[in-house]
């Protein structure tokens, strides 16, 4: 994925619950997981999830969403909700 320069970006440490979040490329990632939030044009954002301190990343499931304008970093605290409630749940609609 070519990712073009956003608008917004925000980043958080977190550690998934139990099961972790499902992931396009690898399936579910568990433990201490940084994540990003990313808008792009159009109203839509890209989130990610990497092992805290690894250099791959991984895109969760449903990824692009659709967030409104302004509404980015609220977006992001229900990603980080969803991520420490864990469940293999994808990004949040």
């Amino acid at each position: 994925m070519t990712v073009e320069p956003s608008v917004e970006r925000y980043t958080a440490e977190v550690t998934a619950g139990p099961g972790g979040v499902m992931t396009e490329e690898v399936g579910a990632v568990t433990g201490d997981l940084t994540v990003v939030t990313t808008s792009f044009p159009g109203g839509r954002a890209w989130v990610a999830a990497q092992y805290t301190g690894a250099g791959e990343w991984y895109t969760l499931g449903g990824c692009p969403v659709t967030v409104p304008d302004g509404q980015l970093e609220h977006y992001h605290q229900r990603v980080l909700a969803t991520v420490k409630a864990g469940g293999e749940a994808g990004a949040p609609t």
